[in-house]
């Protein structure tokens, strides 16, 4: 049977911003944040576990402090948490929606109009329990977006989600038809524009300081497979 351990790992880490409290970190795409079955190494947390051992004690070794999550294969602002003190803090932030997060997004199609908001419960896929759905009986959801710049098939948008389900914005852009380019999962076309991941980047994150109460806000630039891509839509 697989060892339910989590195990340090030098792993290298990109910090953004580090204090007593708190650690901000730029996760690449492809790394998992929580140890699961079948990723019990080379996530965040092996990585934050060998650099901050103490982190085992401030949830639990799988937690490692970790206060909210990032899929997989997106890029992007994780916040940590480095005492119990600082993790209830944050964690009673984002309950009240206290966390500013925004993403930048390729989606499929033309979006209109230039800024909505997306209002739709998500829950468990009744046909297939890995994905995520649009379902009657899930939680509210609501996903708000501006668009940032137009190309002939594709929108580059803002994303700002109101609230933190699992596959929040991959559900809700593939449910009102236009899915994440590059989403192996909630996408339906074949042309991924040369990705191996969906487009999806959490490039800003504002929240109060547990110590002092200042608001803060960290910024993360957008990784070169992204820019690549956007650089050739440009050039069409």
């Amino acid at each position: 049977p697989e060892s339910t351990e989590v195990h340090p790992e030098a792993i290298p880490l990109s910090i953004v911003y580090e204090d007593d409290d708190l650690l901000v970190i730029d996760k690449p795409a492809g790394m998992v944040v929580h140890p699961a079955h079948g990723h019990r190494s080379g996530t965040l947390v092996n990585a934050l576990l060998s650099r901050y051992p103490q982190l085992a004690e401030v949830g639990g070794a799988e937690r490692a402090g970790i206060v909210h999550r990032l899929d997989k294969d997106t890029s992007g602002l994780i916040l940590v948490a480095k005492n119990e003190a600082a993790q209830q803090e944050l964690q009673r932030q984002f309950k009240h929606h206290a966390v500013e997060k925004v993403y930048l997004a390729l989606v499929e199609g033309r979006l209109e109009p230039e800024q909505g908001l997306i209002d739709a419960p998500i829950g468990r896929d009744k046909q297939q329990r890995k994905r995520m759905a649009v379902v009657r009986s899930g939680r509210q959801a609501s996903t708000a977006y501006r668009v940032i710049e137009r190309f002939e098939d594709h929108t580059l948008v803002e994303v700002r989600p109101q609230t933190g389900r699992t596959h929040q914005i991959r559900v809700h852009f593939a449910f009102i038809g236009h899915p994440l380019v590059g989403d192996r999962v909630y996408g339906y076309r074949r042309q991924r524009l040369g990705l191996g991941r969906q487009f999806l980047h959490a490039q800003a994150l504002s929240f109060r300081l547990p110590s002092s109460g200042e608001v803060v806000e960290f910024h993360s630039p957008l990784p070169d497979d992204l820019r690549q891509v956007l650089a050739d839509l440009r050039a069409r």
